[in-house]
């Protein structure tokens, strides 16, 4: 069934839709909630939801409770590859949890508060940007980590990051919601205006293992992995101390070590090395510069540091 959440009135006799998916069976009283496409040029979760929604039309039988599936809230964002809402210049995910009385996307946030909240999880889905490319992961603050780790660790991704609650606006959608009592976890994954279908398929293998732990999917799950939880201290950042083009020289997702060499920052006008990047610490490289063009200061990437074969401060 779809279903428009909210709706307003555009210029040119043209009217904004935000819809939803619902998917609905058995007598099962559990609910979820899957959200993507509040910034418009981070599309891993729009063949995420494909996944999702056509498998559960097939295997309409093994379900047992409701599926909202959200694929685009905001719509006109992914029409034009702009992360924010076009013409507004605004971060849709910096004006929850809206006002209905407020401006037009301050209503339209705050319908979609009101449509989310009651269910039992909400996973709100994003990429990374079109820099770096991130490991499937989830990131939480410290405050919401009791009540989210435990469903967390059933999504199939490879590493928690539970960040200060300093870190974590407050107008996002999923402190919104948490703060509610609509448990949200938020995911990040790959890299901005471009779809990692491994990515899609292994959240997809979570989902249904999320729903199988919620008693609400009788179907097949297949075994999922067990991710590496770490707090901020953990993770340690590469940056590019010179201008120039960046060429990677170890795969991304893979452990390294101390000392060893991640890349290359290259000075195309007069063919020589600008610098060389390499590994501050043991660990895991969960984010790999992605685009090529860089500046001194420039992130590069990100290692989970490892102790022992273990994550520093992993919980």
């Amino acid at each position: 069934m779809i279903k428009t959440i909210a709706k307003a009135t555009l210029a040119v006799n043209e009217v904004l839709h935000i819809k939803k998916s619902r998917i609905q069976n058995g007598t099962g009283k559990q609910r979820i909630c899957i959200v993507t496409g509040i910034h418009g040029d981070e599309l891993e979760g729009q063949y995420l939801v494909w996944l999702l929604e056509h498998y559960l039309q097939e295997h309409i039988d093994q379900l047992d409770g409701t599926v909202d599936i959200y694929p685009a809230l905001n719509p006109m964002g992914i029409d034009s590859i702009t992360r924010g809402i076009p013409q507004f210049d605004l971060d849709m995910n910096r004006i929850f949890p809206g006002n209905p009385n407020g401006t037009m996307m301050e209503a339209i946030s705050a319908s979609i508060i009101e449509d989310l909240q009651g269910a039992d999880i909400c996973i709100d889905i994003h990429s990374s940007n079109i820099y770096l490319q991130e490991l499937p992961q989830i990131r939480m603050s410290v405050p919401t980590m009791e009540t989210l780790l435990p469903y967390g660790k059933l999504l199939n991704v490879d590493f928690i990051w539970v960040h200060e609650s300093a870190t974590v606006l407050e107008s996002t959608l999923a402190h919104s919601l948490n703060s509610i009592g609509t448990k949200t976890l938020v995911v990040e994954m790959g890299v901005g205006m471009r779809i990692t279908q491994a990515y899609g398929k292994q959240l997809f293998d979570g989902i249904l293992n999320l729903m199988q732990a919620l008693d609400m999917w009788h179907g097949e799950v297949p075994a999922v992995r067990e991710p590496i939880v770490s707090l901020d201290g953990a993770v340690e950042f590469l940056n590019s101390d010179a201008a120039g083009i960046f060429v990677p020289a170890v795969s991304f997702g893979t452990m390294v070590q101390s000392g060893d060499h991640i890349g290359d920052i290259l000075n195309t006008l007069d063919g020589s090395i600008a610098a060389s990047i390499h590994a501050n610490c043991d660990g895991l490289l969960f984010t790999l510069r992605e685009y090529p063009v860089v500046y001194g200061g420039s992130l590069l990437g990100r290692i989970l540091k490892q102790t022992d074969g273990k994550a520093a401060n992993a919980v």
